[in-house]
């Protein structure tokens, strides 16, 4: 059996607007082996929620593959894809605007066992909704406490139970403590990290928040435009940057040491519209080192290392 779960291969989704056709996602490839996590990351508007949504086809692809195990989901019909959301599953980034707020802590967790007909008795049901919350950490006197009595972290909590309810071996994680206190992000990582070990799990861990990043992922992608233009291992990332775009996100990252040397890269210039964008790379306007031939033609990721891909013309030149 292959150690790959996930394999998207030229991801697209293109949004009609009364200007044009705009390009949230455009030829996003990438694998991810079993039990891993790739983070992805990139500013705000660059395409990598929407990316979550189109894998888990909450969101339909305009072109593209999803492979999950081995098969491509983009050819399921609706019987095929219920079965699938057993395997595959979401964490949102709003912990109170993703919960039903007339619907008890129990309730919600024990949601997709009824939908999915994983219980069959109301015994079970509660048996099964207990075990989730002593998984998350959650007591058992908040059993029948609605998401408005609860803080950021416990509401979280639910979410998180909910979406383990079906046993699932892929999750997608978007922005899960970017809507929480900094003393409780700490705490839901944690979780997470040791769910991973425990059940085996496969996350795409989206985010902005580059030094959680860091520590939580395996591999990390990152994202301008809908594009990818740099995956590493997240060592050889955050050590050996390539883009220049990559180098100016490290570069604003807080630091309590005196001795940080990393210079700050300010961009400058106009953000490329994502609305008919035009060949070339889409950082130009924004780089200093461009030039004409930046602008002339896509550039695609190139493999500048072992597992270190890049889309610049100058890092490849740099290499080669």
């Amino acid at each position: 059996m292959s150690d790959v779960l996930l394999e998207v291969k030229n991801l697209e989704k293109h949004f009609a607007t009364p200007k044009g056709m705009l390009h949230a996602v455009d030829g996003v490839t990438f694998a991810i082996e079993r039990g891993k996590t790739l983070g992805i990351v990139g500013e705000s508007g660059c395409g990598k929620s929407t990316t979550g949504r189109v894998i888990l086809r909450l969101l339909e692809a305009t072109g593209g593959d999803i492979l999950f195990e081995g098969k491509n989901i983009r050819e399921f019909n609706k019987d095929q894809m219920r079965r699938l959301r057993e395997d595959m599953q979401i964490i949102f980034q709003d912990p109170f605007a993703s919960l039903n707020p007339r619907m008890t802590a129990s309730e919600i967790i024990g949601e997709p066992l009824v939908i999915h007909k994983k219980v069959s008795s109301k015994k079970e049901l509660d048996e099964r909704v207990a075990e989730l919350m002593a998984l998350v950490g959650l007591s058992p006197r908040l059993i029948n406490t609605y998401p408005h009595e609860l803080d950021g972290g416990r509401r979280q909590r639910i979410g998180i139970a909910r979406a383990l309810a079906l046993k699932p071996k892929f999750i997608i994680c978007d922005e899960p403590v970017s809507a929480l206190d900094v003393s409780i992000q700490a705490q839901i990582l944690n979780l997470m990290q040791d769910l991973q070990e425990q059940l085996g799990l496969t996350y795409i861990f989206i985010t902005h928040d580059l030094s959680v990043v860091k520590h939580f992922s395996d591999d990390i992608a990152v994202m301008y435009l809908g594009q990818l233009i740099e995956k590493a291992s997240a060592k050889d990332l955050f050590e050996n940057p390539s883009h220049p775009y990559t180098r100016a996100l490290l570069s604003s990252i807080p630091s309590i040491h005196l001795d940080h040397k990393m210079e700050r890269v300010v961009l400058q210039g106009e953000i490329t519209s994502p609305i008919n964008p035009k060949p070339g790379c889409r950082f130009a306007p924004r780089c200093q080192h461009a030039t004409a031939e930046c602008t002339d033609r896509e550039i695609g990721l190139t493999e500048i290392s072992a597992g270190h891909f890049v889309a610049c013309r100058t890092a490849i030149e740099v290499v080669c």
